[in-house]
């Protein structure tokens, strides 16, 4: 994208009280898609998504749902006019961009991005912006940034923080057992860049694909490996407080073999091009599928050693007559949620926010986080130990 930062054209908007606030949806794929069914209903929203496909528009203009096409950019920054809020569901390498604009122009912006680069670059936008900058606002990262942090300040000294989550198949095929469910983008940077941890107390990159392990979880066998993004800010927020820190994507046993013949031996690590065409042309997409999560922590609580843990399997589901897969509806509940929290009052009104700047209460009492329930909800209502020094 880089294009200039407008000056003039975005002008942010400034609702009455009691009106329906603007949002802008960028992408109108199958997450952007997922937003705009969760936001619409609520009463609280007016939602626009725009897009470059003209036949993407077309469909959600046939559910009601108001869409611009955008086939430029000068086209995409025109239809941020008037934004309360941009929530961006447009491929990783755009966010910066996109940030910047929404910076530049006061405009609340959010996002779903596993990158870690992108991360950090608005993070710096963040240090002189009125507006708030949220991104990762997803699963992993995300959800599982939250969860990982209220299970940290259960104690009161931390030594482990384990995090895994997958987006599986739930009737899995052939020698990789996965279906794309999500961007074969997005997938690759996380098998391919490097993985941010907490190794031995010292912040670190650890290799991608490494670190195999294998568990099982509700009887069924899983294996777990890094991958890169998941952690989002946490190795910040938990740098000098915790031992072991670490992110693995969950897969069926096997798929991390087939990765490294890929990417190491054949060496398409080198060839992301040719490695999604790969993936897009032979790996089906699926929405029968289910997100698995496990985060557990261990340390130290009133001097004794002690383990908790949260784990979830998450379904999909229908809204609206519409059938959205596992990954569509925890992906846009988390940024839904996000955004909600934020013109409640509930998160900072400006500025670079982290995941782990939500409170695991807040995100599952709202009307978008309860998605991910259960397990969760009962760690959330429970106090958090007086002797606990991790908040």
């Amino acid at each position: 994208m880089n294009a200039p930062i407008p000056t003039t054209v975005l002008t942010p908007a400034t609702p009455a009280c009691g009106q329906r606030l603007p949002i802008t949806i960028l992408g109108a794929g199958h997450i952007g898609l997922a937003m705009a069914l969760m936001l619409q209903p609520s009463g609280d929203y007016t939602v626009r998504v725009a897009d470059r496909d003209p036949a993407r528009v077309a469909e959600l203009a046939a559910l009601g749902i108001a869409a611009v096409h955008t086939p430029d950019v000068e086209r995409l920054q025109a239809a941020l006019v008037g934004s309360f809020a941009v929530l961006n569901a447009l491929p990783f390498h755009c966010a910066v961009d996109v940030a910047t604009w929404c910076a530049a122009a006061g405009v609340h912006y959010f996002d779903l991005t596993e990158d870690v680069r992108s991360t950090q670059a608005i993070r710096r936008l963040g240090e002189s912006a009125r507006s708030v900058l949220m991104p990762q606002c997803g699963l992993a990262p995300g959800f599982i940034g939250i969860v990982g942090h209220a299970l940290a300040a259960r104690f009161d000294t931390l030594h482990t923080l384990r995090m895994r989550v997958g987006a599986l198949p739930r009737y899995p095929q052939g020698a990789l057992r996965y279906n794309l469910t999500w961007s074969t983008e997005g997938l690759i940077n996380e098998y391919c860049n490097p993985c941010e941890a907490i190794v031995d107390g010292e912040r670190t990159l650890v290799a991608p694909l490494e670190g195999l392990e294998t568990f099982v979880l509700d009887g069924v066998e899983y294996e777990a490996f890094n991958t890169s993004g998941g952690l989002g800010t946490l190795t910040d927020t938990l740098a000098g407080r915790a031992r072991q820190v670490d992110y693995k994507s969950i897969r069926y046993p096997g798929h991390c073999a087939v990765l490294r013949l890929l990417l190491n031996d054949l060496r398409l690590r080198e060839r992301r091009d040719l490695l999604q065409d790969i993936f897009e042309t032979a790996i089906p997409s699926t929405q029968q599928d289910v997100i698995v999560v496990f985060v557990s922590a261990t340390g130290l609580r009133g001097g004794r050693l002690v383990e908790e843990s949260h784990s979830a399997r998450i379904l999909g589901t229908t809204l609206a007559g519409q059938t959205l897969s596992a990954i569509q509806r925890t992906t846009a509940a988390g940024i839904c949620a996000a955004l909600d929290l934020m013109v409640q009052g509930r998160l900072p009104q400006a500025g670079f926010v982290g995941q782990e700047q939500v409170a695991l209460a807040d995100f599952l009492g709202n009307r978008f986080g309860r998605v991910y329930g259960s397990d969760a909800a009962t760690l959330a209502q429970q106090p958090v130990p007086a002797t606990a020094a991790l908040a």
